[in-house]
């Protein structure tokens, strides 16, 4: 079985944790739901892991499909409510550099 860590994946990507982490802090945000494409859903514990030893916030992870920043998460109105802040991260520049 293969271990994901936080090293790991800094090592491949930059996820911008410190500016979730501000960001979480900013909303006061209790709950928030984290959606990962499929290359980074192998790290998403690890991710919470270090997110909850920074913030107060509880998470929850959108397994579903993630197809891009437009593949949002249908939510029910009750889960719309309890969500206070929801993070989509990708693993792919937005734009190319030249």
């Amino acid at each position: 079985m293969t271990k994901y860590s936080l090293e790991d994946l800094n090592e491949l990507y930059d996820l911008e944790l410190n500016k979730v982490i501000e960001k979480i802090k900013n909303k006061k945000a209790k709950l928030v739901l984290l959606q990962f494409p499929d290359g980074l859903k192998p790290y998403a514990t690890c991710v919470i892991d270090f997110l909850r030893k920074k913030t107060n916030a509880e998470f929850l992870i959108w397994f579903e499909t993630c197809f891009g920043a437009c593949d949002t998460p249908v939510l029910d109105k009750d889960m719309k409510k309890k969500i206070d802040l929801m993070i989509q991260f990708g693993h792919n520049e937005l734009m190319p550099s030249y």
